[in-house]
């Protein structure tokens, strides 16, 4: 008999226990005020009740189709997400049905990540699904590693009682945290809306609407695109990311051109399975673009104005009440885009007006109807010598008195007549330096049908600046070509070209590139603004006209606008100088720690054509033609030639001065037919510097005429007597090296003894 009534006294004592358990869970629970105490509470009775190691109750988030919990055992205490399809507890949500699983890891749904992120060793599975009253299924709690024994059916049965039981408080929580959710995102949407349209800057605004649109989405990035209905372009000044400077694309094409036309919204889950999208910027900006919601940004009379694009959601697609808040936010904002928009237009306008007026050569002055200077263009100031703390808010009798006293009568004239007063070359005096000028005072006039005075306008055009134009103008360019653009040539056409001839003279810095890597931007420009103030000054002693600097490269002539009986010697003696000078010049730097540099300079005579190209608002005085292309060869073949100064024949045989030459070559540049002898000015060398100067001339240029007649050996020995002399002459060691090749590989009977060019 006691074995018999044994079992059905404990089978009572657990059936009152699980009620007594079941009671504590409800009454527990409905004392509870937040959601996050209900599932501390469910976990520990859970884990006690059970026997178990840890649990976690997870509940499913319908906006993400996830699974979360806030509240683990163990020493992880932050939030865990994982999709409501995959893992135990996944599956027992999507199947609504409890598991008892032995050994996790042979389980093929178990999902491993978890421990790896946690560091837990998880053994075997108790899951259950939680469910409503009703039968809803909410979520799934799992009890994991059985400190005894292992998972059976009644602790699975006793799991679902407990989730069951605290079900209504889960239900009641999680209601009462959504609305509070709602609540601080209505109020915080309130808020950001008061602040959001406040703003009256259209760039602040959009990067601002942008960024909440973003953070409010829990997206990656947000355009709002507003439309230009001049050019008919939707455009955006601001987008997230990584920069793509202003993006502007027609109103009807892609994503936003279709709801911009429409206006409807779209919700696109996977872009690039859409035809509409454009990816053309993703592969510009290197982004990759998932989802897309786009919505339509209507103004108060409910016309569309621009569109709204919201990218890549986390966690997964926009949903229905993503679209819902966008709407919501666009529709907000809406006013304060259109009165950012018209106050970007207006300060356009105003920006135009000032560039105008600042761009403006003449000097403009406004003044109000009592007679205060109210503005004052740059070259007002300029040409009235003052500055703008000075007239601005002055009156015309007190600024215009004295000496200039005849425009606070202009001014008086006009105000009282409503006339425009024409002054033509009036004499005017400030700071004691006299200024010629021609005045026009205009009454001001607003664009109403009234016409209500504003005040008045006086235009000053100074007709005294040619010293200054001609003393700027001289910056740029020879000062005998500055003169004859402002003579206008005496009737010719200052763009028309006249043929003459000249000597050109090219020369540029070795090895520029690597300098500038050294130097950096500022010192490359402080660099070459020395460097080109020492070749300048040797240019002009020889009265040689600059025409332009190309980079580090120097363009100049000599024979132009004025020609000499001998242009072709002063621009050999130039080119002497400038070798002579720049020596000096890098011994100075090169006692400080700074950098040197190299060069070389090609010389050709020939006829030029010269010239102002361009047009009538934009003109560049320069030579064009065959003999300029020419010297800039030479000076390129000086790196061949081991030289620092090549002239043509063209040049050589016009010389009237005697100079150390050698003769080079012959050679036929890139794109000529025709050969061009080459000559080295050697007179820039002292003795250290090429020993036995005029005895390695002679043994050389007896080598080239050996070399010509094709005798290697003969020539190789000249070359050799070159090198004994000067064991640094690099042009010698050339020589040998193509008497070795032709002594190996002969040239056929028709050798001329002409270089051929390849390179330019």
């Amino acid at each position: 008999m006691v074995e018999v009534r044994t079992p059905k006294r404990k089978s009572a004592t657990i059936r009152l226990r699980e009620a007594e358990l079941l009671l504590k869970v409800s009454t527990l629970c409905a004392s509870l005020d937040s959601l996050d105490e209900v599932l501390k509470t469910l976990v520990d009775i859970t884990s006690q009740e059970i026997g178990c190691q840890r649990a976690t109750l997870f509940l499913n988030d319908p906006l993400t189709g996830e699974l979360y919990s806030r509240v683990a055992q163990g020493s992880l205490q932050r939030e865990i997400r994982i999709l409501n399809t995959v893992g135990i507890a996944g599956h027992v949500f999507t199947e609504g049905e409890g598991l008892i699983v032995a050994d996790a890891y042979a389980d093929p749904r178990f999902n491993k990540e978890i421990d790896q992120q946690t560091g837990f060793k998880t053994k075997n599975i108790l899951c259950a699904p939680v469910r409503t009253a009703k039968g809803q299924i909410i979520g799934a709690m799992q009890s994991l590693n059985k400190i005894e024994g292992e998972f059976r059916e009644d602790d699975l049965r006793l799991l679902e009682q407990i989730t069951l039981q605290a079900s209504i408080a889960l239900e009641s929580n999680i209601f009462s945290e959504r609305m509070a959710e709602k609540r601080q995102q209505e109020m915080e949407f309130l808020s950001l809306v008061a602040d959001v349209t406040a703003e009256l800057d259209l760039g602040t605004l959009l990067q601002r609407v942008m960024a909440e649109a973003t953070r409010m989405l829990n997206a990656e990035r947000s355009t709002l695109f507003l439309n230009d209905e001049k050019t008919g372009e939707l455009f955006s000044r601001i987008a997230q990311g990584e920069s793509v400077g202003e993006i502007r694309l027609p109103n009807h094409l892609g994503i936003a051109g279709t709801v911009f036309t429409s206006g409807k919204s779209v919700n696109i889950p996977h872009a690039y399975a859409d035809l509409r999208f454009n990816p053309s910027f993703d592969k510009q900006t290197g982004f990759f673009t998932r989802s897309i919601l786009c919505v339509p940004i209507h103004n108060k009379d409910g016309k569309v104005i621009g569109v709204t694009q919201t990218l890549n959601k986390h966690g997964g697609p926009f949903t229905d009440e993503d679209e819902s808040r966008l709407k919501a936010f666009t529709a907000q904002v809406a006013i304060a885009l259109e009165n950012a928009k018209l106050f970007d237009d207006v300060q356009q306008m105003k920006d135009y007006n000032d560039a105008v007026l600042e761009s403006m050569t003449n000097g403009v002055l406004t003044v109000d109807d009592e007679g205060t200077i109210v503005t004052c263009n740059k070259a007002g100031l300029q040409i009235l010598r003052t500055d703008a703390s000075t007239i601005v808010g002055a009156k015309t009798e007190e600024f215009f008195s004295g000496d200039n006293q005849l425009v606070s009568e202009r001014f008086n004239f006009v105000r009282e007549t409503q006339q425009t007063d024409i002054l033509m070359d009036a004499a005017l005096v400030f700071g004691e330096e006299a200024v010629s000028a021609n005045l026009t005072v205009m009454p001001l006039l607003g664009s109403g049908d009234d016409g209500e005075k504003l005040g008045l306008m006086l235009m000053i055009e100074d007709i005294s600046g040619e010293k200054r134009m001609k003393a700027t103008m001289s910056r740029y360019m020879d000062p005998a070509i500055a003169d004859q653009l402002l003579a206008g040539g005496g009737g010719e056409d200052i763009l028309g070209g006249s043929s003459a001839v000249a000597t050109v003279l090219f020369s540029d810095v070795r090895d520029f590139t690597t300098l500038t890597e050294e130097l950096g931007p500022q010192g490359t420009v402080s660099f070459l603004n020395d460097y080109f103030t020492v070749m300048v000054d040797c240019i002009t002693r020889e009265e040689g006209m600059l025409d332009k600097f190309i980079g580090d490269a120097i363009m100049a002539a000599f024979g132009l606008p004025i020609p000499h009986d001998d242009d072709e010697d002063r621009a050999v003696r130039a080119a002497i100088s400038m070798i002579c000078e720049l020596r000096v010049w890098n011994a100075e730097r090169e006692s400080k720690g700074l950098n040197t540099a190299d060069m070389g300079i090609g010389l050709n005579t020939d006829q030029v054509v010269s010239g102002n190209i361009g047009s009538p608002k934009r003109m560049d005085y320069t030579l064009i033609g065959d003999g300029v292309n020419l010297a800039a060869r030479l000076e390129s073949a000086c790196k061949n030639y081991s030289a620092r100064i090549l002239i043509s024949e063209h040049t050589f045989k016009k010389l009237r001065g005697t100079y150390r030459v050698r003769d080079v070559d012959l050679v036929q540049v890139k794109g000529k037919t025709q050969p061009v002898g080459i000559y080295e000015v050697l007179d820039y060398h002292d003795n250290s510097s090429f020993p036995e100067l005029m005895e390695a001339v002679g043994h050389f240029n007896e080598g080239v005429a050996q070399y010509r007649g094709a005798n290697w050996d003969k020539a190789a020995a000249q070359f050799h007597e070159t090198l004994r002399c000067n064991p640094e002459d690099r042009l010698s060691q050339t020589y040998i090296d193509r008497c070795t090749y032709f002594k190996s590989q002969p040239p056929g009977d028709d050798w001329d003894g002409v270089w051929v060019m390849t390179s330019k």
